[in-house]
């Protein structure tokens, strides 16, 4: 298993290096929404539709993702602004209620801003899109380590039983940490008061965490274990991104109102 969990992710991982480094904006842009078409066979799976409604409801995400391309200075912040009523307000009453309504709706809430976020950051520079991505993996490792040694209290039992709230303790920290030190070496951010972007690290840290807890609470909803088997050792394409689906839209709309 772990062997197969490594070499899936060498594979993604250099896959991913070359969209962003070695393809044109528009050709990596067009690959990711296919990506996004795939999260959303997935998604359309976890509604139970049968193989033909799952095809058209992702062929459908795709072009969403396309239509709002024509129009990315409006449409992707009407996209980003959606999203953050919905985490801010929405996702966090689902996760305190364990309940949620695996529908189409959310899944086009979930899926057409994160890849619109994308579509931004990419186009500001490769590294900066990179350093946000960064900081939903640098939060899961620093959850895992602390969590794994001193986790005694959890955070939501019933949703995802490993999570302790010692390791989200340990996310923030880990996450401000990697924001003040990678902070005047990514281009594209702006410069803003250390007390801010303090106040944003913990809000991405917090964004990760609810967007993962809330991908395991619809994949309970939905009673399976994985999103699917498209990646082997991981899961499917939605286990991947649960915490970006959060994190990566508010990081558009903040550096888009920062700029």
């Amino acid at each position: 298993m772990l062997r197969t969990r490594v070499a899936t992710a060498s594979v993604l991982l250099a896959g991913f290096g070359a969209i962003l480094f070695l393809f044109p904006p528009w050709l990596a842009s067009i690959v990711f929404a296919g990506v996004a078409a795939l999260a959303g066979w997935e998604w359309a799976g976890m509604m139970g539709l049968s193989s033909g409604r799952r095809k058209v409801y992702a062929f459908g995400i795709f072009a969403l993702c396309v239509l709002f391309w024509t129009r990315p200075q409006d449409g992707f912040l009407i996209l980003w602004v959606l999203s953050a009523f919905f985490w801010l307000f929405f996702a966090p009453r689902m996760l305190l209620a364990r309940q949620i309504t695996v529908c189409p709706t959310l899944g086009v809430l979930l899926l057409v801003p994160t890849w619109a976020a994308i579509v931004e950051l990419l186009g500001k520079s490769p590294w900066l899109l990179i350093a946000v991505m960064a900081l939903a993996w640098v939060a899961d490792i620093g959850a895992f380590f602390v969590g794994r040694r001193w986790g005694r209290h959890k955070l939501a039992y019933a949703i995802s039983p490993g999570k302790t709230w010692e390791g989200a303790g340990g996310a923030v920290v880990a996450v401000m940490a990697y924001g003040f030190l990678v902070q005047e070496h990514v281009p594209g951010l702006p410069v803003m008061p250390a007390w801010l972007f303090a106040i944003l690290l913990m809000l991405a840290t917090v964004l990760a965490i609810i967007g993962d807890l809330l991908e395991s609470l619809a994949k309970r909803a939905a009673g399976v274990k994985d999103s699917s088997a498209l990646l082997p050792g991981h899961g499917g394409v939605l286990d991947r991104i649960d915490s970006q689906t959060a994190l990566l839209p508010l990081a558009a709309l903040a550096l888009r109102w920062g700029s």
